[in-house]
C-alpha cells in the first residue's frame, strides 16, 4: 500500500495538525481494565474486546497520548468491524489520572512495555482458541516498542509482527528538529501537559526534581534534563536521547516488523532515518504523511489509511 498525501494538505506540518484536531475519530466502545504495577503503581489499559479465535493488536501510544487519540481509535475503530480484539495501554499518567509513583514514562520505556506485553499476551493466550498476538507504536510508543522488540531478539517472538509509525528513531536529531523555528509549536503543546503533571508529582514527592528548572524548560532537551533522565536512570538528557533511541537496535530484531516513517516528518526529518536493519525489518519512507498524519481522500479526509496499511502488513508477515 503506497501512501499518497491530498493536494490539499500540502506540507509535513499540515499532514502533522489536520488529521489531529480536524478529521473526525470513528467511535470506539473501550472497556478499561486498571493493573497494578510491581513497584505500587498503576497502569489503565483500554480494550476492544473481538470475537474468538481472532487477533488481538496492543497499540502504545505517543507522548502525551491515549486511547483518545486520533491514530489509536482509528485503528481501535478498524480493529472493532473486523472483530478483532485491542488493548492500547496507558503509559504512567496518561490515562487521566495522576499516578503514584516517582516515576512517567520515557522513549526508551523497554522494561515497561515488557511487562505489560507480556500480560496482555498472558491473558490472550489463555483462551485455547486464541488468534495471532500483534504489537504496534506510534510515535514515543513505536521507538519504546522497537527498544523492546530490539533488546528481547527472540525472546519476543511470542509476537507475530510489530508496527512501529512515526517512531523518533533518532531521539537527538528528532529533539533537534523540534528544538527550533516552527517544530517550537508542538514543544509548547507538548509542555503545556507535561510542566503540570510535574507540578502535581513534586507535590507527592517534595524535592524529586528542581522546580525553578522545570519552569525555566522552553525545550524538550531541558525538559528532559530536569525530568525524564535523572526520573528514569539516565546521566542528562545526552545520556537518555542516545541510549534510547531505537536506531541502535533496529539490526538486533528477530519479529517481522514495520517501521513507517513519512520523510517529511517534522518531528525526524527524513535525512535522519536509518538506512539499515534487520532482514526482519521493513523501513518504509513514503515522501510524504507527516507525523503520525496519513490523511486521504478529498477534505475533510479521512484517516483510515494508516489502520488499513498496519494491519495489511501483520497480516502478511505474521
Amino acid at each position: 500500500m503506497k501512501y499518497t498525501a491530498p493536494l490539499w494538505l500540502p506540507s509535513g506540518h499540515l499532514q502533522t495538525i489536520y488529521p489531529a484536531i480536524a478529521i473526525g475519530k470513528p467511535a470506539v466502545s473501550f472497556r478499561r481494565e486498571r493493573w497494578d504495577t510491581p513497584d505500587g503503581d498503576f497502569i489503565d489499559v483500554d480494550f476492544v474486546d473481538g470475537q474468538p479465535g481472532q487477533p488481538l493488536v496492543v497499540l502504545f501510544h505517543g507522548l502525551e497520548g491515549s486511547s483518545n487519540s486520533h491514530y489509536a481509535r482509528a485503528l481501535m475503530a478498524e480493529l472493532q468491524t473486523r472483530g478483532w480484539s485491542g488493548a492500547v495501554p496507558h503509559f504512567r499518567g496518561c490515562s487521566g489520572e495522576a499516578n503514584r509513583a516517582p516515576r512517567f514514562y520515557h522513549s526508551g520505556d523497554a522494561a515497561e512495555i515488557d511487562w505489560v506485553i507480556r500480560r496482555l499476551h498472558a491473558g490472550h493466550a489463555s483462551d485455547i482458541h486464541s488468534g495471532k498476538f500483534y504489537a504496534t507504536g506510534v510515535s514515543l510508543g513505536g521507538n519504546a516498542l522497537l527498544r523492546w522488540l530490539g533488546e528481547s531478539r527472540h525472546a519476543a517472538d511470542f509476537v507475530a509482527a510489530a508496527c512501529a509509525v512515526s517512531a523518533p528513531l533518532d531521539l537527538a536529531q528528532g529533539g533537534a528538529s523540534l528544538s527550533s523555528g516552527f517544530n517550537m509549536l508542538y514543544t509548547r503543546m507538548f509542555l503545556q501537559t507535561l510542566k503540570p503533571k510535574c507540578v502535581a508529582k513534586l507535590q507527592q514527592f517534595p524535592g524529586l526534581f528542581d522546580l525553578d528548572a522545570l519552569h525555566a524548560a522552553r525545550d524538550l532537551y531541558a525538559f528532559d534534563n530536569v525530568v525524564t533522565a535523572p526520573l528514569h536512570g539516565y546521566r542528562d538528557t545526552d545520556d537518555y536521547w542516545h541510549r534510547a533511541s531505537a536506531k541502535h537496535v533496529l539490526n538486533d530484531i528477530t519479529v517481522p516488523t514495520l517501521v513507517l516513517n513519512a520523510k517529511n516528518d517534522p518531528f525526524l526529518p527524513g535525512r535522519h532515518l536509518p538506512r539499515r536493519a534487520s532482514p526482519r525489518v521493513v523501513l518504509d519512507y513514503p515522501e510524504h504523511g507527516g507525523h503520525v498524519g496519513f490523511a486521504v481522500g478529498g477534505p475533510p479526509g479521512r484517516i483510515n489509511w494508516l489502520p488499513a496499511k498496519l494491519i495489511t502488513f501483520l497480516e502478511q508477515h505474521g
